[in-house]
């Protein structure tokens, strides 16, 4: 079979079931492992897929994002490792800013200093950090709904007039070219400009975020930590990018 034909086959499968493994390409195009792998990692370098652990899956679409409550329920262990190790990290004293989203969120229930400061724009995040008595701030701004996250002019004014000793943010994609990107822009400007007035900047990013895009760029790679949940292929790829902590 031709090249371009694989990639066709491997493509076509991929849109039939978003994932598949490096056996199944295999039989379904009469090839080697080396030449499946090849084929991959050519079609990654395209970003016509990303590669999984085991074979590959289907890129997102870059504007489409799940809303908080499917968020809610994905891959729950990985999250609670991550926002486990993400709270371990605060310190007494520190001013820090935790993003919206479902990651950041579960931080909250691991922090276990009292002499610090908070400031968030998510919505469920608050009621969360005034339950733990911890001396907390919300951005004023526009509410989007899907996210749960405070958004617009408002909320970037007041981010950028704070300074923080460390920022923990939500991504929705993590790439070696392209960096963290997310769907929306307002969300984007606030991550980026967290990110920038940080001392130290946290990315909170499970396995599934790795090699997927998203339609807005937030920053390059190494203006942040990722930390992440597991220690995979495609994960260790970008150490050379950034600084990375499996959890």
């Amino acid at each position: 079979m031709l090249t371009e034909e694989r990639h066709k086959v491997i493509l076509t499968a991929l849109s039939q079931k978003e994932i598949a493994s490096i056996a199944e390409l295999m039989e379904l195009t009469d090839s080697s492992e080396s030449t499946i792998r090849r084929d991959l990692t050519f079609l990654e370098n395209e970003n016509a897929l990303k590669r999984v652990h085991g074979g590959a899956a289907l890129l997102k679409k870059k504007f489409i994002e799940p809303s908080y409550d499917e968020k809610l329920i994905q891959n729950i262990d990985g999250k609670n490792r991550i926002a486990q190790y993400a709270a371990s990290l605060i310190e007494n004293g520190d001013c820090i800013y935790i993003d919206a989203g479902t990651t950041t969120y579960e931080m909250i229930k691991y922090i276990d200093k009292k002499d610090i400061i908070v400031v968030t724009n998510g919505l469920k995040h608050i009621d969360a950090l005034v339950e733990k008595d911890i001396n907390s701030f919300i951005v004023g701004g526009k509410v989007k709904a899907q996210t749960k996250a405070i958004i617009g002019v408002d909320a970037l004014n007041r981010i950028q007039s704070l300074r923080f000793d460390k920022a923990f943010i939500g991504i929705n994609g993590v790439h070696k070219k392209y960096g963290f990107t997310t769907p929306d822009t307002d969300e984007a400007v606030l991550k980026e400009a967290a990110i920038k007035f940080s001392v130290e900047a946290f990315v909170l990013a499970d396995k599934s975020k790795f090699g997927e895009i998203a339609f807005v760029k937030v920053a390059d790679l190494n203006h942040a930590t990722i930390i992440t949940d597991e220690e995979a292929d495609e994960v260790a790829r970008y150490k050379e990018k950034t600084k990375i902590k499996v959890v």
